[in-house]
């Protein structure tokens, strides 16, 4: 009953899918992927998958760079977000980037799994 009780209570993990509009995708690679990619795993994430060449099977179709990233939970995943090294990355994706590439975009999506490992 104790195996129950304490799997009712665990937070569910998080999938974080992001989609990544960049023109200048050799510098977005160079500059800004790396330090992404190192405070993910600094902050506990784990990068699943990603790519510059996505498919789509059905619907729109999908940004030109796609990532998936795998937290414990929506705290640890929250906690990377709000965190002051993200923003400074993220400033610098937007500073450097969108100097040479106005168009620059994120969007991310959600995806929560009571039997994610890691």
């Amino acid at each position: 009953m104790e195996g129950l009780h304490a799997q009712a209570k665990a937070k569910p993990a998080v999938y974080a899918v992001t989609e990544i509009e960049v023109k200048n995708m050799d510098a977005y690679m160079k500059e800004y992927a790396p330090k992404a990619q190192a405070l993910i795993k600094k902050s506990g994430g784990r990068l699943v998958a990603a790519s510059s060449s996505p498919k789509s099977i059905e619907g729109k179709a999908p940004a030109p760079r796609v990532a998936i990233q795998l937290w414990k939970d929506m705290d640890q995943y929250m906690a990377y977000r709000n965190s002051a090294e993200l923003k400074e990355v993220q400033a610098r994706l937007v500073q450097d980037l969108r100097a040479r590439s106005p168009r620059v975009g994120i969007q991310t999506s959600f995806c929560s799994s009571p039997r994610a490992s890691r």
